[in-house]
């Protein structure tokens, strides 16, 4: 199952994109996926292959919503950067100028809010297990999690050394972002960043108006029991074939991995990095800010870090050159990648948990539109 849209573009060869994306997809066993191409000034192309939804047999389209999870994290930068830009916000401000009880390691360093952005806070990463609101728990669950998680977000490794990728630390920027801006994340946010950016079908709650894809796992049928013990009550589905089906959910943290939207949304953010923080004629970030977002100049493990962007040490020396970022998580797995010097710009959101070879997609896209 295929369906497409896009714009002309005078080289693509798309029936070559679509048979190498549907042999991808068939080798890794994905359920569904759904891709969107952007120039800084056009959406170039978008498509999707397979199934939003198993049993239903309701296939997937650009329209369909996805989990952002950790791609979340540009959308939480954009927003520090917005306000840094209006001189709201100094990056180089302590963490506690703006969150008082946040406690430093003992005899170490303050943090600086431009290190929860570049990772090198010294922030833990805990296994993200369960952090998750299911229709079954009640409201208050998300906010108690919440306050959990920031107790444990005290620097565990020395501030300003390696950057260590921390979903923690965009915990404590969402709170920074709330503060400084005098207003709830969420709702500064949806102002400062995704309504002039044009995402009128993103946003950190699921929507009657948007088709969402539903997540799968893929595990052997024996080890169904463990996946239901290991996640909350509710969150686990109904079996289809080889795939588990995980019901409705979203994060419970809106900073770190809270965004669910569609892939022709993530394309206008990624127009808007790519026109160096304008999109449809609307300034969201100065020139020079965008650009220093995707300046990777923090070494790490297992990624580089810029002011959001990342890259892997691997691809240091990669040509083209890119920056991107990922989003996985229960049931859903998605990437997107900006080719500055291409003026191209690739997001791919997929229901499924398991790796699939994204980066083969995005050379396949490269060579069909600036090859």
């Amino acid at each position: 199952m295929t369906m497409s849209k896009h714009h002309p573009h005078p080289t693509a060869d798309l029936d070559t994109l679509r048979t190498a994306i549907s042999a991808l997809i068939s080798i890794h066993r994905v359920p569904g996926l759904s891709i969107a191409v952007t120039s800084s000034t056009d959406l170039l192309h978008a498509d999707a292959f397979g199934w939003a939804d198993i049993a239903e047999k309701r296939p997937a389209t650009p329209e369909t919503g996805y989990l952002w999870f950790s791609m979340s994290k540009i959308v939480t930068a954009t927003a520090a950067l917005r306000l840094a830009d209006e001189g709201r916000l100094d990056l180089d401000a302590p963490v506690t100028a703006f969150i008082p009880t946040y406690k430093r390691r003992r005899g170490g360093t303050r943090p600086r809010i431009r290190q929860l952005l570049n990772h090198t806070a010294g922030a833990p990463n805990p296994l993200p297990l369960r952090w998750i609101q299911t229709a079954e728990q009640p409201d208050n669950h998300a906010q108690e999690l919440i306050e959990r998680l920031r107790d444990r977000a005290r620097p565990s490794r020395p501030v300003g050394g390696l950057a260590r990728y921390s979903n923690l630390g965009y915990l404590l920027l969402a709170d920074v972002i709330a503060a400084a801006a005098e207003q709830p994340f969420e709702q500064y946010v949806r102002r400062a960043v995704l309504e002039p950016a044009g995402m009128s079908h993103t946003g950190y709650t699921h929507s009657r108006n948007v088709d969402y894809a539903t997540g799968y796992v893929r595990v052997p049928r024996p080890l169904t029991p463990l996946l239901r013990a290991a996640l909350p009550a509710g969150a686990v589905g109904e079996r289809h074939g080889q795939y588990l089906a995980l019901r409705r959910f979203r994060v419970a943290s809106a900073g770190y991995g809270g965004l669910i939207g569609d892939v022709q949304d993530a394309a206008r953010l990624l127009r808007l990095h790519l026109a160096n923080g304008v999109v449809d004629g609307q300034h969201i970030l100065a020139a020079d800010t965008a650009r220093a977002m995707r300046n990777v100049t923090s070494p790490g493990k297992p990624f580089d870090l810029g002011l959001g962007w990342f890259r892997r040490p691997t691809d240091r020396d990669t040509r083209p050159a890119f920056v991107e970022h990922w989003g996985t998580g229960g049931g859903f797995r998605n990437a997107m990648r900006l080719y500055p010097e291409l003026d191209l710009g690739i997001v791919v959101m997929a229901n499924t948990t398991q790796p699939y070879d994204h980066d083969a997609i995005m050379r396949a896209v490269v060579r069909t539109f600036a090859g």
